[in-house]
């Protein structure tokens, strides 16, 4: 069993919703990216998600684009993370998706870079411009190293579409709550209850609500009608606030622990 599948059937035991955070690997640092993720998963995140820095990504708004250019220009690389990743695992054990666009991958070498993702401990991946209909060879090849490949969803997704989603990722379904970029919003739209709802009537995994959560009130929205949420631009914001580690910490800790405990009020 996956370390993903392991975290949700716990959640579904325990009638509780998930919690993914995002951070992007390197942000200010790649040693401070652990530091961050000590904090997250010390105060109730149940997956971490890195996202790794581009200089073109896909769908990112200006909070997260921001901060893969601190990133890279930090030296950051796709083989760093991986070794990161590598690290983290001598002392966490919450799930570990990589989230990322298909140039890294591709540079680095579809099968070298599951091999050495399955090596360090990565547990699953997102890549949004390798939808289903392309991503067959890759999905076998992760599928075989246990890695999870995870699909998204929009509310412009036709019902066959998510009908191939739901038949093709693993771990999890993302499902992207609003049309646009990544970034923090005031509100989510009026029809997730009935988008999520009909995702899950086709689905035997869980479906995930991101893009533009926030904070405790929309995290509660959300999980209400979902199995849980991934929040980023609204972390990512605040490691990009507060530069001093100690203040950045306690702030994190802060946020993280409100969101979890928002989403914990709902059973």
């Amino acid at each position: 069993m996956s370390r993903i599948e392991k975290c949700f059937g716990t959640l579904k035991a325990e009638n509780r919703k998930a919690l993914v955070a995002f951070i992007t690997a390197g942000d200010p640092d790649l040693d401070s990216t652990k530091s961050i993720l000590d904090v997250i998963d010390d105060n109730g995140a149940d997956i971490i998600e890195l996202g790794v820095p581009f200089s073109d990504p896909l769908a990112d708004g200006p909070v997260i684009q921001a901060s893969a250019l601190r990133s890279l220009k930090s030296g950051t690389t796709l083989k760093k993370i991986i070794a990161l990743v590598k690290e983290i695992r001598q002392s966490r054990e919450l799930p570990i998706v990589l989230m990322t666009s298909f140039n890294p991958v591709f540079v680095y070498g579809e099968k070298q870079f599951i091999d050495d993702a399955a090596s360090a401990g990565v547990d699953g991946v997102i890549i949004p411009d390798l939808p289903p209909e392309e991503a067959g060879e890759f999905s076998a090849g992760a599928d075989e190293k246990g890695i999870d490949m995870i699909h998204l969803l929009a509310p412009t997704s036709s019902d066959e579409r998510v009908r191939m989603v739901a038949e093709h990722s693993r771990g999890f379904i993302y499902y992207i709550s609003l049309t646009g970029t990544t970034g923090v919003r005031t509100e989510l739209s009026d029809g997730l209850g009935d988008k999520v709802t009909s995702i899950k009537q086709v689905a035997n995994i869980p479906v995930l609500v991101g893009f533009g959560i926030s904070g405790p009130d929309q995290a509660r929205y959300a999980a209400q009608v979902s199995d849980g949420v991934i929040v980023g631009s609204a972390i990512v914001k605040l490691i990009e606030q507060n530069p001093d580690p100690t203040q950045r910490d306690s702030k994190l800790a802060e946020f993280v622990t409100s969101v979890k405990q928002a989403i914990s009020d709902l059973n």
